[in-house]
């Protein structure tokens, strides 16, 4: 299993961000070729101390394996998800993917 994970700083304007998200940005990345699964949150807790989350949003993707993640990122839906992002996403985006090695 692949996991593709992104990380979203806090946008110049929250309502903007999840319209545009919801509306537009997670019907693209639906259309991933190879996506097995998957999930996003926009409500992220705070740290033990009370501080404000690092970030605003998480994005979480799931494929089959490495090549089934860089068949998706590099078709024509995979650059279309990409070159998106800058359209909603003011704060910037962390992204991380890595083979799962381990876990139930």
């Amino acid at each position: 299993m692949h996991k593709l994970v992104v990380l979203y700083p806090e946008p110049i304007d929250r309502d903007a961000f999840i319209e545009y998200y919801e509306k537009t940005h997670l019907p693209l990345a639906a259309q991933l070729p190879g996506l097995r699964s998957w999930r996003y949150s926009t409500d992220i807790s705070p740290d033990t101390q009370g501080n404000p989350a690092k970030y605003f949003a998480i994005f979480e993707a799931e494929f089959s394996d490495v090549e089934a993640f860089r068949v998706a990122m590099g078709s024509p839906e995979g650059q279309a998800v990409a070159g998106d992002v800058p359209n909603y996403a003011t704060g910037g985006a962390i992204t991380l993917d890595y083979e799962i090695t381990g876990g139930n």
